[in-house]
Parts: C-alpha cells; sequence; structure tokens
C-alpha cells in the first residue's frame, strides 16, 4: 500500500470520528433544522456527504457516478454515511487499483465531505444542540475505523 493510500484511509477515519462526533446524540427533529429559508438542513447535508463518498468509491473504480439522494429519516441517513464510509475504505485497504491519484480523491469527495461535517457541527450549535470541542490532534484515529462504534474522545473542552 502506497504512503498515499494509507493517508487517504486515515483521512477517511477522520472523517467518520468526526462525522460521527457531529452526528451523535442529535435528535429526529435536528435533520430539519434550517438556519435560513434557503439552508440546506443536516438531512440534506449529510446525504450529500453520502452522495459524496459514493461518488468518490464510484471514480476510484473508474465509473464516474453521481446521484443527488432526497435524504432518508436522520437514523438511517447515518446508519448511510457509516455504510458509504465502510464500501470506501474497503476499496482503498484492498490491491484494488484506484483509477485516479489518491490525491484527487482527498481534494474532491473527502475533502468535501470534511467541510460539510463541519456544517453540521456548526447547525448543531445553532440549533442549541452543540457538541463538545476537541483536542482532535490526541484522538484515537486509525485507519479502518470507520464505523459508528467511534473511541471516545481523549480531551474535549467547552
Amino acid at each position: 500500500m502506497t504512503d498515499s493510500r494509507t493517508l487517504l484511509r486515515h483521512t477517511v477515519a477522520t472523517l467518520a470520528y468526526r462525522g460521527g462526533k457531529a452526528v451523535r446524540n442529535s435528535s429526529n427533529t435536528f435533520a430539519d433544522y434550517r438556519c435560513g429559508e434557503s439552508s440546506r438542513t443536516p438531512g440534506q447535508i449529510l446525504a450529500h456527504i453520502g452522495d459524496l463518498l459514493d461518488w468518490g468509491l464510484s471514480i476510484a473504480q473508474g465509473e464516474q457516478r453521481w446521484s443527488n439522494s432526497s435524504p432518508l429519516p436522520w437514523e438511517k441517513e447515518i446508519g448511510r454515511f457509516f455504510g458509504a464510509l465502510k464500501k470506501f475504505d474497503d476499496c482503498l485497504a484492498s490491491d484494488a487499483l484506484l483509477h485516479i491519484p489518491e490525491e484527487k480523491l482527498f481534494q474532491g469527495p473527502i475533502a468535501d465531505a470534511l467541510t460539510h461535517t463541519g456544517q453540521i457541527a456548526m447547525l448543531r450549535r445553532m440549533a442549541g444542540l452543540p457538541i463538545k470541542g476537541e483536542n482532535y490532534f490526541v484522538a484515537e484515529i486509525s485507519a479502518g475505523q470507520v464505523g459508528s462504534n467511534q473511541a471516545r474522545p481523549r480531551k474535549e473542552f467547552d
């Protein structure tokens, strides 16, 4: 496995950790929170993240596919998020040829998904459901750890 592929897998695990924190202990009503008339809801953003991960997997496999999914119920959309991360990580962990450079996967779908994860965290604060800040540098994140069962935060703060 190349160094770039190893780093990309760690980045996908980081997305699982941060995304998991952003959606954990949120309510079903949060999925429909809207901070403005034209803003996306957390449910729409999470569906978009799922679409980004599916797209990233498709381009890694040499089949450019995009879809604009309608949001599922919140808990199902959270399950879709972790399922898409698992499929993507499984591809990266395999010996399968990637049809584009790892750097392109990072700069496109993965970086975009990280940005949207931050939006969900920000919307939680706006909706009155803030998550604690965290020193992510000391977080227990490792390649392949992409499910909903993430390590507990090591150093959170208000």
